[in-house]
């Protein structure tokens, strides 16, 4: 069974950045389009990054031009750079293959707040 665990959240003020990453067990990267999602207290989860086998990219508006989301198939790991982080940008972020066919991880914490 494929296992997601994501790290790299943590505190930061408004204005600041973070660098999250997935690591999966099993070469499941290459084969799956992949996506970074995030759940605020009270939301649904959203889809904010994905990206395909080949590298094509696309963004959700509200973070579109602050992230980038990137992949390293040999490493299994995808990553999510999130730049002029925002309050709003508060949640638990987790990986997914795009759509979420996987079992959730635990996901990483990102709180933005001065």
């Amino acid at each position: 069974q494929v296992q997601l665990v994501e790290s790299g959240g943590g505190l930061v003020q408004p204005g600041g950045s973070l660098r999250l990453s997935c690591a999966a067990s099993g070469s499941i990267f290459k084969i799956y389009p992949m996506g970074w999602y995030r759940q605020a207290p009270g939301k649904q989860r959203e889809l904010v990054a994905g990206i395909t086998t080949s590298g094509s990219t696309n963004y959700a508006d509200s973070v579109k031009g602050r992230f980038a989301i990137s992949r390293d198939n040999a490493k299994n790991t995808v990553y999510l750079q999130m730049n002029s982080l925002k309050p709003e940008d508060t949640a638990v972020y987790y990986c997914n293959t795009n759509p979420g066919i996987l079992s959730w991880g635990q996901g990483t914490q990102v709180t933005v707040s001065s």
